[in-house]
């Protein structure tokens, strides 16, 4: 019962946030999140899963009971987690606890609701990474829009409202699109239920009929393109990208933290359990178009990058180009390319969380994210600037830090696909990304951190507050730990990823 107690503890405490005094409730929220924290914590610790949880694995922490019925369909509650699931179940606690201690400075009204709407944000993430039953999880899914659009229309900047609609439209009409066809793959079973495992491993028996005289091949193409097409909107993968720099431009700190650090990796999940474990077949008949994809996401996220002014905005597209890497992994199919593109999720997930975190605590001192306005801030900021470079050194997959681990993992599982045809060419050209990342990176840092003091704002610079120093310090430790310590999680990653690649033929 550890999930359930994980979940209902943090429900709990949104509830007990949205109540409390405005002045009270950024410490409430952050002491009651460390419960979940510390709980994914004791879930990592005595982890004894083994497999994958979708493909007859030893699935842990697991709960099965009988839910609802809609005539001959079951729909049962149905939860656990594999070493995919509990990474990032683990990285969810962690990003969220640190993300409310930094919103202590720049939240300064109706604080309660904004707490609260971050801890609900939260209960319905860990309910994505942990359901095992496609409408619970859907469910799950649909809830962690409600109130990410309300962080950004009512916290968030000049221009929220544009952003929240945006944000809230283009991934609503994605999960359209995604749910309709993935029922459609349902409906063609024999089973009638939407129990995860049980699909997975009915489309691997081949037990699809046909479905309004689609023809059973035609019906999984169809329904890969489609559930395919409503994940990308969430990575982002261009071309469905233009909601992600509105939304992180207008969106708090503490918000945008969440959003590029868990929120994006859920759709490189879902299309992990979704189209590379149940529809395997279909993943490698697309794998060219989508290993392009993956490389113009790449090359084309690092380019804009480069052109921005904005902090905020040079961060938001290198998040496009670095989700890229985590596509070319999948589509790579053989085991560094899966476990690689897993492990970057999480490092990705820390190491962007760090960047728009340093990038907050700028902007709170300064009043301006502009890199024109700001020179030389070293000097008065040095915590933050050695943040803000560490940050940076890790996007560009510096050694030693986790998004070396993760990007070479990708590399070596690219450059050994027999799964993708020309798999070395796609590798290369996207390991170019890495020289623009580095390129416009150290572009903002020569500017703003560097050479003579100068700020075009009426704000005095000195020193981030405490708390903002001890979150990105906290998260600095981690990205260092998981680059010298890899194995912390990627061997329960391998083992499971590897149950995907025997029914896949990817080995």
């Amino acid at each position: 019962m550890m999930i359930e107690a994980l979940i209902l503890v943090t429900v709990a405490s949104a509830v007990a946030v949205m109540f409390a005094d405005d002045e009270r409730a950024g410490r409430l929220a952050f002491g009651l999140s460390l419960l979940p924290l510390v709980g994914s914590l004791l879930m990592f610790l005595g982890f004894d899963g083994s497999g994958n949880a979708l493909l007859g694995g030893e699935i842990a922490y697991e709960t099965q009971l009988s839910w609802i019925t809609l005539g001959d369909l079951e729909v049962g509650y149905h939860v656990g987690v594999d070493g995919i699931a509990l990474s990032l179940v683990v990285l969810t606690t962690v990003l969220m606890s640190l993300a409310l201690l930094s919103a202590w400075t720049p939240i300064d009204e109706r604080q309660s609701q904004f707490y609260g709407l971050m801890l609900f944000m939260e209960a319905s993430l860990l309910g994505v990474f942990t359901a095992l039953d496609f409408l619970a999880w859907f469910v799950a899914w649909e809830f962690v829009l409600v109130p990410m659009y309300f962080l950004i229309g009512i916290w968030g900047g000049p221009r929220r409202k544009y952003a929240a609609i945006k944000f809230f439209v283009y991934t609503n009409v994605a999960s359209l699109v995604m749910f309709i066809g993935f029922v459609a793959l349902v409906f063609g079973l024999p089973v009638n239920t939407f129990d995860l495992p049980t699909i997975a491993q009915s489309l691997q028996a081949g037990e699809l009929g046909s479905l309004a005289g689609i023809a059973p091949e035609t019906l999984k193409a169809v329904a890969f393109v489609a559930i395919f097409a409503g994940f990308a909107v969430k990575v982002p993968m261009v071309p469905f990208h233009t909601w992600l720099p509105d939304a992180h431009v207008e969106a708090p700190t503490p918000v945008s933290v969440i959003l590029a650090g868990v929120l994006l990796k859920m759709g490189t999940y879902a299309m992990l359990r979704f189209n590379f474990t149940m529809l395997s077949d279909q993943a490698q008949a697309f794998a060219v178009p989508i290993a392009i994809f993956a490389v113009v996401s790449v090359i084309y996220g690092a380019m804009l990058a480069l052109g921005q002014q904005d902090l905020k905005r040079i961060v938001a597209y290198s998040s496009v180009s670095s989700m890229g890497y985590v596509l070319l992994g999948l589509v790579a199919y053989n085991l560094y390319g899966l476990g690689g593109a897993t492990f970057q999720m999480v490092a990705h997930g820390l190491i962007s969380g760090l960047m728009f975190m340093s990038v907050g605590v700028v902007y709170n001192v300064a009043h301006t994210r502009m890199v024109g306005d700001l020179s030389g801030i070293a000097d008065r900021m040095p915590l933050t600037a050695t943040v803000f470079t560490a940050a940076a050194f890790g996007y560009m997959g510096l050694p030693l830090m986790a998004g070396f681990a993760g990007e070479l993992y990708i590399f070596l599982g690219g450059m050994q696909s027999t799964a993708l045809p020309y798999a070395p060419i796609f590798t290369a050209l996207a390991m170019f990304g890495i020289v623009i990342v580095a390129g416009y990176l150290l572009f903002a840092m020569q500017r703003v951190l560097f050479g003579p003091f100068e700020a075009d704002t009426d704000h005095e610079i000195v020193p981030a507050p405490v708390t903002d120093r001890i979150a990105i310090v906290a998260l600095v430790l981690l990205v260092i730990l998981l680059g010298t310590a890899p194995d912390l999680i990627y061997g329960m990653i391998q083992d499971a990823v590897q149950p995907i690649l025997t029914i896949g033929g990817g080995l």
